[in-house]
């Protein structure tokens, strides 16, 4: 194993072997999620004139993702990445062409349509829960760490939002089956170069076999996992919530469309300048303490932009709330990994990224139903206020085995977790066998 630097940087997490390759090929399957979602919505409005129909099968298309996420997970976790992962993006691969056939065929029923898309939905690789198990494989030392899921969530962010331009410029010379067509060879190609990496084929995340959990130790693990899912949860709401605050600001303010790209624009530059930070920063605090800070500097900005009296602080306001955005998600993430026991690394990673969907999934519809009937300040508190509420949210450790230290008796599991809390707060990571 190679030495580390006293202070990780940017550039020595990309030197540690493998890792460039590995998250290059996880980034080229996971553009693929950047894409799919605007091809798909163009195909099917294309093919059955109806926005109606093109929504409910959509609808039906991110909720089978969102509702199996946690299992598909758990099927990496069983079976290491090869064996579940490359089935996964072929398969998926697979239906999204067929849907692409079927969009476009003139004629095809909705009916078929949704069924194929609730099938295609069903299937999509956790590349990202999974890429961020391996981060931990790779790096044993938890500020390095660190600084992989802030570069991570960084990555994310551009490829959601390079994914749509990407397929502006598809559908400006071919039909947007094509778009979906591409989706489909990005998730195949990433997902088979992620699988044949030396670092994903050598140290496997699911390859720690998962012990059988006691009832108390499964109850003990879902505590320690509620901090970060209930905060993935609520920014996902808060932040789905703001894409239709700015547009309703901008209709009752006659200021256009064009404005609200650009504070949309505003809150993605700020949550990836707050990602890069928070992974550049040598906290001392631990990650259950940082967490409800984030999510409450979220809930105070966003409160603070719906009083904004014009564009001049509407901007800033909302790339105040952007700076929090990716690192509560990233220390989210991070305690999910720290609250994993062996063997489920990348289900609690999905959990998270659940959570984060689902939320954005909720946010939309709620803030939809507000805007109608209060006013814009209030609406943007109440956004607001889901995050800060969350802050709340108490954070628990798992209990049980010291996680990845191998099989020690109940004596010397206790006795080590007694000499852990005896020392001053702060982060450590047990050193690998």
């Amino acid at each position: 194993m190679s030495t580390l630097p006293a202070r990780p940087s940017y550039a020595a997490l990309l030197r540690v072997p493998h890792a460039r390759r590995t998250f290059a090929a996880a980034l080229v399957g996971r553009l693929s999620y950047g894409t799919v979602s605007l091809s798909l919505m163009l195909s099917l409005t294309r093919a059955t004139g109806s926005y109606a129909v093109a929504g409910l099968v959509m609808a039906l298309f991110g909720a089978a993702g969102v509702v199996l996420s946690p299992y598909r997970a758990s099927l990496v976790d069983r079976h290491g990445p090869r064996r579940a992962l490359l089935p996964m993006a072929l398969l998926y691969a697979a239906l999204l062409c067929v849907l692409a056939a079927a969009c476009a065929r003139p004629g095809t029923p909705g009916a078929v349509l949704a069924a194929i898309a609730a099938l295609a939905g069903a299937c999509p690789p956790p590349l990202g829960p999974t890429m961020r198990a391996v981060w931990a494989e790779l790096l044993p030392d938890r500020a390095l760490l660190q600084r992989a899921y802030s570069l991570d969530g960084v990555a994310e962010e551009l490829l959601f939002v390079s994914g749509p331009l990407l397929v502006g410029g598809v559908v400006a010379v071919a039909p947007p089956t094509v778009g979906v067509v591409l989706s489909a060879a990005l998730v195949a190609a990433g997902t088979l170069a992620f699988v044949a990496s030396p670092a994903v084929t050598a140290r496997p995340a699911g390859r720690e076999k998962a012990e059988a959990p006691t009832e108390g130790g499964a109850t003990g693990q879902m505590r320690a996992l509620l901090q970060p899912v209930v905060v993935a949860a609520a920014v996902g709401l808060s932040v789905s919530g703001v894409d239709l605050l700015v547009v309703a600001y901008a209709g009752e303010r006659g200021l256009g469309d064009g404005v609200v790209a650009w504070v949309l624009a505003a809150l993605s530059v700020g949550s990836a300048v707050g990602g890069l930070v928070n992974g550049a920063v040598a906290w001392t605090s631990p990650t259950r303490a940082r967490l409800p800070l984030f999510a409450a500097g979220l809930g105070l900005c966003l409160a603070a932009a719906g009083l904004a009296p014009g564009l001049g602080t509407l901007v800033p306001a909302v790339m105040c709330a952007g700076l929090f955005v990716a690192p509560a998600l990233t220390t989210a993430y991070l305690i999910a990994d720290e609250s994993a026991a062996p063997g489920t690394r990348v289900r609690a990673g999905a959990w998270c990224n659940t959570a984060v969907n689902a939320g954005m999934s909720a946010g939309a519809a709620a803030v939809g139903l507000l805007v109608e009937r209060l006013p814009l300040p209030v609406c943007f508190a109440v956004s607001g206020a889901v995050a800060a509420a969350a802050a709340l949210v108490p954070g628990r450790r798992r209990g049980g085995s010291a996680r990845r230290a191998g099989p020690v008796s109940r004596r010397r599991s206790r006795a080590r977790r007694a000499s852990r809390r005896s020392l001053p707060s702060r982060e450590s990571r047990p050193s690998r066998p």
